[in-house]
């Protein structure tokens, strides 16, 4: 842990470094803890569009001269919004730390919102909306998002539609602006040849520009509302399946039992439901499960595509495979390797240094604190066969399943008949 430092600044923003003193490189992240559940159902999409504006131009340095400014140097520039919060970063020599400081200080701060900017990313973000729902395989799990959390905010695309996108105007994405980077959501990150004290004086400058106003707050998720169904009709050439079954927290102590449950399921080729589906029976290219952890809610999902005929077989088997896992505890065998896996994963993910400058920020906007590495994986080390049937008998149970299928004659009495609703 010597190598992970932190210091809070005056107004509340963080700053979290982790040395690599053997690189050469450095990535630095700017954190906004908001994103699309800090979003009213009329402008959702709006921490996205925000996404977008702040690459089109500062008081400073046109869109162009933001992107040369850093790949000039060999750099690389870029951002993604999510649930709960937005990243703003940035990949550069060693030497160039103060330029992606200045650079992503800019954007966060000094972003002019040109008018002709905001119609022309409008259409931008239109198009990449429609692109999405080209992909069948994105388009189904915005379906099953939306059926896991109803009316919710956490059931609506991060990028909005185009008619949320359509609604959305340069006084809000402005106001919006101020909420979410209000000093008490933002999280500063570097990861690699840094030195924390360095960075600390880089990153000091863009707190003191950092909106003084009210932070966004998130949307909360009582679960009291129960998961449905999602269909949607497409000439495509296969159906389209996500199961999901709403789940706990990232807070939950379960979380390492889940995440070896997920490893023997479905995650990988050697997972019971590739085994089963594709190596045993042929029903498809491709089968895989995962798990999203939000702060008091999350989904288990198994995805596939395959042959409208065998959907309901496969569905059947998928159900089937998660109703074993709650049943009977998993093989000596399989637990060693599931943990072997899931910590040789922690490992590798932890090395790069974009990855462990991505680690900090998630980390503190998702539990509050930097928990040591070593700990992390003794956890899963801890994990007993018993401990992932409890979780499976938690997590797979009727009331908590959401069903989505994109494809042609999708339905949705036939939906429900295929997981015996």
């Amino acid at each position: 842990m010597n190598d992970l430092r932190l210091s809070r600044l005056p107004g509340g923003a963080v700053v979290l470094t982790a040395a690599m003193p053997h690189l050469r490189s450095v990535s630095v992240g700017i954190w906004a803890g908001a994103g699309g559940r800090h979003e009213s159902a009329r402008l959702s999409g709006i921490s996205h569009f925000l996404e977008h504006m702040l690459f089109k131009g500062t008081r400073r340095r046109t869109a162009k001269e933001i992107s040369e400014a850093i790949e000039g140097v060999g750099g690389y520039l870029n951002a993604f919004t999510t649930e709960d919060h937005t990243c703003y970063y940035a990949h550069v020599g060693a030497d160039r730390l103060g330029l992606a400081v200045d650079v992503l200080g800019d954007m966060v701060t000094r972003s002019v919102f040109d008018p002709a900017e905001v119609e022309r990313e409008r259409q931008v973000i239109r198009e990449e909306i429609l692109s999405y729902r080209d992909q069948p395989s994105q388009l189904v799990l915005e379906k099953l998002a939306a059926a896991t959390w109803p009316s919710h905010a956490l059931g609506r695309p991060v990028t909005g539609t185009p008619e949320s996108v359509a609604r959305i105007r340069r006084a809000d994405l402005i106001a919006h602006q101020r909420r979410v980077c209000a000093p008490a959501l933002v999280v500063f990150t570097a990861a690699g040849a840094v030195a924390h004290d360095e960075f600390v004086r880089a990153v000091a400058p863009v707190a003191r520009r950092l909106p003084a106003a009210q932070p966004a707050r998130a949307m909360p998720f009582a679960g009291r509302v129960r998961p449905t169904i999602e269909v949607h009709a497409d000439d495509t050439e296969q159906a389209h399946l996500a199961l999901g079954f709403r789940i706990f927290g990232r807070q939950d102590r379960r979380r390492y039992a889940l995440r070896l449950m997920n490893l023997v399921l479905g995650e990988n080729m050697s997972s019971r439901l590739f085994q089963e589906l594709r190596e045993r029976r042929g029903l498809c290219y491709s089968v895989q499960s995962g798990s999203q952890l939000l702060a008091e809610t999350g989904l288990f999902t198994v995805q596939c595509a395959l042959d409208p005929a065998n959907a309901s077989r496969a569905v059947r088997l998928v159900l089937r495979e998660c109703e074993r896992m709650s049943r009977s505890a998993v093989s000596a065998a399989e637990l060693r390797r599931a943990r072997d896996a899931a910590i040789g994963q922690f490992q590798i993910g932890f090395e790069g240094a974009s990855n462990r400058m991505t680690w900090l920020g998630e980390s503190w906007l998702g539990y509050g604190r930097l928990a040591d590495p070593s700990v992390i994986e003794e956890r899963f080390r801890e994990v007993t066969a018993e401990q992932i049937r409890h979780v499976a008998e938690a997590v797979f149970r009727r009331a908590r399943l959401a069903f989505a299928v994109v494809g042609p004659g999708a339905d949705p009495r036939q939906a429900a008949e295929w997981i015996g609703g």
